[in-house]
């Protein structure tokens, strides 16, 4: 394997929080969670969420009802709201190809590009839920497909925002001449995907601008993270890894274990199993088998992406050791869940993000603050 491209270390490791605009919160479980999926609460928690140092917001996509989301906002749209609230923030909009076409996704993150000095992204879903395909009309591919069709959709969106005249003849996208104005403004939007399947690995390698995964220990990033950058690294590129996480910050360890043991206590059984047999369908239908939530267990799936594995549960102090522990293993960026959001994220942005911008600059040497 070659070996892992140089690393800019001592960057500072960037967070995002995952944006409540579905029903049902980010656990299934019947524990209150004073968290909103309407407007009001979102635009607000965005601005929260702005002044406590996050640098991203993810809005996710679902089409249909299940596991407790019952009400979904559309991602696109809700994402140009939270932009529009905010002065700093980047939204990153979750789209699914299929639905979308690299040709709507392309006028539409171009024009909120504009209308937002650049503050917006994109992570694209190669999909894993088969029952939603089938209740929109749209034809479920073999698992290796789906990311080949995902590669397909984000290199013709990069042709679309840097071309002109462009032309791309692919197995499921076509374009002849095609202009698209106004164009986004620069840099372009950046390009976030997920998975952790072979496929997904060799995908981000090639284009991606972002690889995120599921939660896990430093030691099992680590592993993803070589196999992603050695492959990068021999088309001489790099990949930035953001990594899921679901936090519960408490002035004790004890008093944050027991908020999951709760948590997991108050689960909607039916609702994890179910959950659990669309996702590990999903992965298993990879060649290799693998794929998120392979070895995820009922406690782990309680949290939709293995957020309890992570383990950033405890006290603000070991909350920010982990996540140095975690940009060791290679991440720059930690996607971040909550049970109250606004309150959480404020917490958090109080008391864990001075505490790892001080254990940063601790390793800085002196010469990099030049």
């Amino acid at each position: 394997m070659a070996a892992r491209p140089p690393r800019r270390p001592h960057e500072p490791v960037k967070f995002a929080y995952w944006v409540p605009n579905v029903s049902g919160g980010l656990v299934i479980s019947d524990i209150e969670q004073r968290t909103s999926w309407d407007i009001d609460y979102n635009r607000e928690l965005a601005r929260i969420a702005e002044r406590s140092g996050f640098d991203y917001a993810l809005t996710q996509i679902r089409f249909t009802a299940g596991y407790g989301a019952e009400f979904q906002h559309e991602s696109v749209a809700f994402s140009h709201a939270l932009a529009a609230a905010t002065e700093k923030l980047t939204v990153i909009a979750a789209l699914l190809p299929g639905p979308w076409n690299p040709t709507l996704a392309g006028k539409q993150l171009a024009t909120i590009s504009q209308l937002t000095g650049g503050r917006i992204a994109i992570n694209v879903v190669s999909g894993w839920f088969r029952g939603e395909f089938a209740a929109i009309g749209e034809p479920w591919l073999d698992h290796d497909e789906r990311y080949r069709r995902s590669e397909e959709f984000i290199r013709a969106l990069r042709g679309v925002w840097t071309e002109d005249s462009f032309t791309f003849n692919g197995d499921f996208y076509r374009y002849r001449d095609y202009s698209l104005k106004p164009k986004p403004l620069d840099p372009l939007p950046e390009i976030f995907q997920g998975g952790s399947s072979r496929a997904a690995r060799d995908m981000a390698a090639r284009v991606s601008d972002w690889y995120f995964t599921n939660g896990n220990t430093p030691e099992n990033v680590a592993r993803q993270v070589d196999d992603i950058q050695g492959k990068a690294a021999e088309l001489g590129r790099y990949v930035k890894i953001g990594v899921n996480a679901f936090a519960v910050v408490r002035e004790t360890e004890a008093e944050a274990r027991a908020v999951v043991d709760e948590i997991v206590e108050k689960a909607n059984p039916d609702a994890v199993k179910a959950f659990g047999h669309e996702v590990k369908n999903a992965g298993a239908a990879s060649p290799e088998g693998e794929g998120n939530w392979a070895k995820s267990s009922f406690e782990d799936l309680v949290q939709y992406n293995d957020g309890f594995k992570s383990n950033l549960i405890g006290t603000p102090r070991q909350i920010a050791d982990r996540i140095l522990d975690l940009k060791d293993a290679g991440v720059d960026l930690v996607l971040l869940g909550f049970l109250h959001f606004q309150e959480e994220v404020e917490f958090f942005g109080r008391e864990v993000i001075p505490l790892v911008r001080e254990l940063e600059a601790r390793r800085r040497p002196v010469h990099a603050a030049a």
